[in-house]
């Protein structure tokens, strides 16, 4: 389908820059005898995130999930049409706006259904239109109905979105209608971190898009997931977090020989996406880089976004530069 086609092309666009990065960073060795946090006194990376360029903002759900009822009580005025028929949005629209003074360009993107259900060529296109908004977004909010949550369609939007590598808030609408709200919110909670482990720690936030009730709510964690798509962590700080994961949970040993965490560096942002050097990058189990990923997150906050750690072999690239200097 068009999803698998964008993330087919983002997925090669990303492997193209950390070859790139790989080749830049020399050859490397096979072995060391523990994880090396030697880096280049300029290798610390500055970040070049602007706070004030304007963010593109999709707005992603379910047909009548309340989208376009956001965008206007976020703007003040009606913006985009709303009812209680499903799918009266069929276009992706672009609302520019204005917030604490910064442009926001919000994207009201066709409700996206089970393809079963999207028989329509006009429909189709209204859903492949909406696949393209979460491409080339920054930040999406997924809209959930209080009243019919995480439903299999919600959770493949979710997918879709940390597959295609962008941020994301869960906004759960119609919270005006849940009278047990500490309740549900307890089972909300615990339904996202249950059905939902490749994004744990993703805002979720409870709002009302007809009485505006927690909206600002929305727009904080908005913030707060761009500065953690954007962040940029200082090589030392990656390795010296290394180590200490290293020491609380070794990996574990493979035929008999044990696997070796050589050296990890971050290669770029947007998503943060990481290089980690060992010994046996094959060998490697899915629990332990879950692990690291899942550490990582918890230890610099990376709550909202996506983490790219690619395994390679070999070890510190600057090493043995930095023993000929020092020599």
């Amino acid at each position: 389908g068009i999803g698998d086609l964008y993330n087919i092309i983002a997925k090669a666009a990303e492997e193209a820059k950390l070859l790139e990065e790989e080749a830049k960073a020399g050859a490397v060795k096979d072995y060391l005898p523990q994880i090396n946090v030697d880096v280049e006194p300029d290798s610390e990376i500055v970040p070049r995130w602007d706070p004030n360029r304007h963010l593109n903002v999709a707005i992603v759900g379910r047909p009548n999930a309340g989208k376009s009822t956001l965008i206007n009580r976020l703007v003040g005025e009606e913006r985009v049409l709303t009812g209680p028929e499903a799918g009266i949005t069929r276009d992706s629209i672009m609302v520019p706006w204005e917030y604490e003074g910064r442009t926001i360009n919000l994207v009201d993107t066709a409700g996206i259904r089970r393809r079963a259900k999207v028989r329509k060529k006009l429909e189709k296109l209204a859903v492949a239109d909406a696949l393209r908004s979460i491409q080339y977004a920054e930040i999406v909010v997924l809209m959930l109905d209080a009243t019919q949550p995480f439903e299999k369609q919600d959770l493949q939007l979710a997918d879709l979105v940390e597959r295609e590598g962008r941020a994301l808030v869960i906004a759960v609408n119609k919270w005006d209608l849940i009278k047990d709200k500490a309740h549900t919110l307890d089972k909300l909670r615990e339904a996202c971190e249950r059905l939902l482990p490749q994004l744990r720690g993703v805002p979720l936030i409870t709002l009302s898009g007809k009485t505006g009730k927690n909206i600002p709510n929305l727009m904080q964690a908005v913030f707060e997931i761009e500065r953690n798509w954007n962040i940029r962590l200082p090589t030392s700080k990656v390795n010296q977090w290394l180590s200490s994961m290293v020491q609380a949970h070794t990996p574990p040993a493979v035929s008999g020989r044990r696997l070796k965490m050589r050296y990890m560096t971050q290669v770029k942002s947007r998503p943060p996406t990481f290089i980690l050097f060992c010994s046996r990058p094959d060998a490697l189990p899915t629990a332990y880089t879950r692990y690291l990923v899942n550490g990582m997150r918890e230890h610099f906050s990376i709550q909202g976004s996506p983490i790219r750690l690619w395994i390679r072999a070999g070890d510190n690239p600057y090493h043995e530069k930095n023993k000929r200097k020092l020599g």
